[in-house]
């Protein structure tokens, strides 16, 4: 079984080099050359909180990849959500017969995926994980979360348990048949973490803040209403139980969610990353976050079930004018964002 990663940064790259540490055959891609030939003439460096793992592997660039004519057998797909139908559209030739595509991203990059090539040729992940690409060659890994895959039905196949027998290389990987609870539970998740974003400020520091903790349990309320509405159950992973958070009639048990997230700052202070890949995408990279195609199909589809969303649509606003340089960091954005439920 060969795998081929597309994107070699954070989760891309982790994935490739503990996979390939293990013996496997891995060609990662990546569209950056600097990245590529640091790989090929010194291997990846993928720094933890112990020590670096040095990991040599196959590497080469996007526009090589799309040039090959060889039916790939596993391609993990671990771009950027905004980049996944131009890199499909790419490689569709080469995706045959017995060829998977896993999404290892953020959002609901599946249904795109699947668009394209077809739900038998489609698998799903959940990842969460936190890691950092720093320099060419060189990727932090900064605390070991959760990784789910999934076939889109549900179903258990030969294929998947094949899949999750090689990737325990990087850990405890599990098969689930509820994927999309996964995503969903990450997506309301992910928002609350966007929010910590709008603040120059760790998230753990932000978490821990009781004055900020409504407003999460709001943001994350309303993702959590579309996937009920959607008949999806969201499941619980890494001291974040959707469950527990989740009262769209407002009838919390305080005392339940502050001991959940007391628990999500403990962990949060074991990991090397301290803030968001969202918050390192505006302050370091100066670049385009994928928050628009994470929220931006949430708040659509609340649409269909007349749910307003004003929180997130507030938070996309906000990240949006991030991007641009509209808007500056800081705590007057969370401020804002309380302004709409009173507080």
């Amino acid at each position: 079984m060969r795998f081929t990663i597309i994107g070699a940064g954070a989760i891309g790259g982790v994935i490739a080099g503990y996979l390939a540490y293990q013996g496997n055959n891995v060609t990662v891609v990546d569209i950056n050359q600097e990245h590529i030939d640091a790989i090929n003439k010194k291997g990846l460096t993928i720094e933890t909180a112990q020590e670096p793992i040095v990991v040599r592997m196959d590497a080469i660039t996007f526009d090589q990849l799309t040039k090959m004519a060889d039916k790939q057998d596993v391609v993990i797909l671990a771009v950027k959500s905004q980049h996944t139908e131009n890199v499909m559209n790419q490689i569709k030739h080469l995706v045959g017969e017995n060829t998977v595509v896993i999404s290892m991203q953020n959002g609901l990059n599946e249904q795109i995926i699947a668009s394209i090539i077809g739900n038998k040729r489609t698998i799903g992940s959940f990842v969460n994980l936190f890691a950092d690409y720093i320099e060419p060659g060189l990727i932090q890994y900064g605390g070991v979360g959760s990784l789910y895959i999934g076939e889109l039905d549900g179903a258990s196949t030969v294929r998947i348990l094949e899949i999750q027998n090689r990737l325990k290389a990087w850990g405890n990987v599990q098969v689930t048949s509820n994927i999309f609870g996964y995503l969903w539970s990450k997506l309301a998740y992910g928002a609350i973490l966007t929010a910590t974003a709008t603040v120059d400020e760790t998230m753990e520091h932000l978490i821990a803040d009781h004055q900020n903790r409504e407003l999460f349990v709001e943001i994350g309320t309303e993702v959590l209403q579309v996937a009920e509405q959607l008949n999806i159950q969201a499941e619980a992973f890494d001291d974040w139980d959707p469950a527990i958070v989740y009262s769209p009639n407002k009838e919390r048990n305080w005392y339940v969610i502050h001991a959940q997230f007391d628990e999500l700052v403990k962990r949060l202070q074991t990991y090397k990353k301290k803030k968001s890949g969202i918050w390192r995408d505006l302050a370091v990279h100066k670049r385009k976050t994928e928050v628009s195609e994470q929220l931006e199909p949430v708040i659509e589809k609340g649409k269909q079930f007349k749910l307003e969303l004003p929180l997130n649509r507030k938070l996309l606003k906000m990240i949006k004018e991030l991007e641009s340089g509209k808007r500056e960091m800081g705590y007057h954005n969370l401020n804002e964002l309380k302004a709409l439920i009173g507080n």
